[in-house]
């Protein structure tokens, strides 16, 4: 077996694994009513403000002509549809999705039922992110996160002369990040029909959400149609650049590894924590921070414990960071700033082919 880039022994590191068992064991136990209520609470909490939001919308079209007013009240209302947005996506969505919330047996709130307000189909979702992003967390070949197969984001990545524009590629997908995860399930390489079949889901979908926020929800105004369509489309952009930037903090700051098949053949369960930790990275921030990126803030817990209730992962940290102390395990966490900023540093200078990739 290939190395990992720490110095333990693999009884160290069976060791750490195994205390991390302990933690996930601890804190699976002792789950209960507080977190029911946290869930249903944040539930809503966003249908809330995606109310809220709505009837600011359509309560500043009568003020068109008082436009610093009507501006106020309008921006008032997109500003909550977008805050809605972003929690049924970040904290809602993609955690009950993970199947975070099917202890509580709420056909409700499961994972076998929730669809998110996306134009990616939670069943394809599953399968791009909760199996092969989780099982193949960035092993170069195999999880397709890792750059989302358009951008270099390692110099262990061969350089190819298209990189040169993907400045340009990152700028498109955080604008239209929805999109990108959307066909993240599509392999290109698979069967027709297996293809066929997940672009008419993709289809299905993105057809109900490009109705509901750009036709329904804008003809209820009437004659102010187009106020209405450009607020839903503010919002959704909002959600868009928001959900690539926690996301993208995740993954490639500094300091965070990728990994070649040969590194994780024969990989125990510990190892695969190991690899969780060094591939993640943390946001620092305070709880409102955390709860709008759906705790992905704690995107290193998230990865040792995908399917453990999101609202946990502030406790569970500390102890995550102090036992990667213990074993000399890099824990790689950061202002927002600097996550996003060494990120957008690395996607724009591997645009350029680099030393290792040219001796490569």
């Amino acid at each position: 077996m290939h190395s990992l880039p720490v110095s333990l022994t693999d009884a160290e590191i069976e060791a750490f694994g195994a205390e991390l068992d302990a933690i996930q064991r601890e804190v699976r136990a002792s789950l209960g009513a507080s977190d029911r209520a946290y869930i249903k609470r944040a539930i809503t909490v966003q249908r809330s403000l995606a109310l809220g939001g709505r009837l600011l919308i359509y309560a500043s079209l009568p003020l068109l002509p008082a436009a610093p007013l009507f501006l106020g009240v309008i921006g008032a209302g997109t500003a909550s549809l977008a805050l809605a947005k972003i929690l049924e996506n970040m904290e809602i969505g993609h955690n009950v999705i993970h199947g975070q919330w099917d202890w509580m047996n709420d056909p409700e709130i499961h994972s076998s039922t929730w669809e998110w307000d996306n134009v990616c189909p939670a069943d394809q979702w599953k399968h791009s992110h909760n199996v092969v992003h989780h099982t193949w967390t960035n092993v170069m070949g195999k999880d397709r996160d890792v750059g989302y197969e358009i951008l270099r984001v390692s110099d262990q990545q061969r350089w190819k002369p298209a990189h040169l524009a993907q400045p340009l590629y990152n700028a498109l997908l955080a604008t239209l990040f929805q999109w990108g995860v959307a066909m993240h399930d599509v392999d290109l390489r698979a069967p027709r029909a297996e293809t066929r079949a997940k672009l008419f889901g993709i289809g299905r979908k993105a057809a109900r959400q490009l109705a509901k926020d750009y036709v329904l929800w804008p003809l209820l105004a009437g004659p102010f149609f187009l106020p209405v369509l450009l607020a839903n489309l503010t919002a959704n952009l909002a959600r868009n650049l928001w959900t690539y930037a926690v996301i993208f903090c995740g993954h490639f700051p500094d300091g965070a590894h990728v990994f070649t098949e040969a590194q994780i053949a024969g990989e125990t369960r510990a190892r695969w924590y190991l690899r969780q930790i060094l591939g993640s990275c943390n946001i620092t921030g305070g709880p409102l921070f955390h709860v709008l990126t759906g705790n992905l803030s704690h995107q290193i817990e998230h990865h040792l414990f995908p399917d453990l209730p999101s609202n946990r992962y502030p406790a569970i940290a500390p102890r995550v960071e102090a036992l990667c102390g213990k074993y000399g395990i890099p824990y790689n966490k950061g202002t927002f700033t600097r996550q996003l900023g060494t990120t957008l540093r690395t996607i724009f200078r591997l645009a350029l082919p680099t030393r290792r990739a040219l001796a490569a």
